[in-house]
């Protein structure tokens, strides 16, 4: 498979860097690997990224929604319900995310331990 690059100047890296930055953030990376097994409601989504503000939440699923990876879908009860979703789009990316997660997963104890050794000897 041939990848097409943007040309090298300033413009193309700057639009390049922007999309990388986003989909690149740890926490869009999370919210789109959650995402990946359906949609979810806000707070379902709040509870399972653990460690984000309300604010930070809100302002990446906005970021996430303006570059077309995620849909919001506002239902008219009382009180309103929304749903957020990967697109078409947003699920190319879940297929580039989850093997990383899943690489995460499957070391996650290598990882810790190598980082209680590297900080057991940083202390000494």
């Amino acid at each position: 498979m041939t990848v097409k690059l943007p040309d090298s100047s300033a413009q193309d890296c700057r639009v390049l860097s922007s999309i990388l930055a986003r989909v690149g953030d740890k926490w869009s990376v999370l919210i789109v690997y959650l995402l990946g097994d359906g949609p979810k409601r806000f707070n379902e989504i709040k509870r399972n990224v653990g460690g984000i503000s309300q604010r930070m939440l809100t302002l990446t699923l906005r970021g996430l929604e303006r570059d077309g990876l995620v849909t919001r879908t506002v239902y008219p009860t009382i009180p309103p319900r929304v749903d957020y979703e990967l697109t078409e789009l947003g699920a190319t990316l879940w297929s580039a995310v989850e093997p990383l997660a899943s690489w995460a997963q499957s070391h996650v104890t290598e990882i810790i331990t190598s980082r209680e050794t590297f900080d057991e000897k940083s202390e000494r």
